[in-house]
This record gives structure tokens, sequence and C-alpha cells, in this order.
């Protein structure tokens, strides 16, 4: 499933926020690791990243988060849940984590420029 992307970057308060255009508002919340967040929708769906801290959670500058070429996968299976960022085609972040969020299989991307 592939869905576009709205991404903004708050430089002063460093914090990274990525949704699904169209979508609005989020059932739950979960932290998928430090500093990182998602939104989750009714159906148990992504449709939202938060990263608070985000130039020292991702380990890249506030100018690269500023860029507005980004993608987001989001692959679940029952077990585990892998979230990956990419900027400019360039893999910023790789995280895995148990999927101890009810999300079903899915295999979920959020383009920028879908």
């Amino acid at each position: 499933m592939k869905k576009r992307l709205i991404s903004s970057y708050d430089e002063i308060n460093d914090i990274f926020v990525g949704k699904i255009d169209g979508e609005s508002g989020f059932c739950r919340d979960f932290g998928i690791s430090d500093g990182v967040f998602i939104g989750i929708n009714k159906n148990n769906f992504p449709n939202s990243v938060y990263i608070c801290d985000a130039s020292r959670v991702l380990n890249v500058s506030k100018q690269t988060l500023e860029n507005s070429n980004v993608k987001i996968n989001i692959k679940c299976n029952s077990i585990c849940l892998y979230f990956t960022m990419f900027i400019e085609n360039l893999r910023i972040c790789s995280l895995k984590c148990k999927n101890i969020f009810d999300i079903p299989i899915v295999d979920f991307k959020m383009d920028s420029n879908f």
C-alpha cells in the first residue's frame, strides 16, 4: 500500500512530523524507539509519525531534516514492526521492534513524491 506523505520539520523545537495526506486524527500513538512515535488510525493502520529531538535521534543535521523528499516504510508481521525512513533516497533510520500494537500484516509506504 502506498500513500502520499505530508511532512514538516520544526527546526527550533527539533521535531519531525509526517502524516498521510487526507487523514485526520489518530486513535492511539506508540513509541517504537527513543523519540520515535507512530500514530494508528481506528483500523490499526499507521497514519502518522512524530520524532522529537529528531536531529539527535536520527543522527542527521537539521538542514537534512528540512528536505521535503521523505519516504517512510512501515512493514509489520505478527511478530515485528520494521520502520525505515529515507530523505533524498538516503536511508537515515532503520528500526525494528515487537509488534505489540495490533497492527495487521502490512507493507506500508508513505512517500512525499507520490
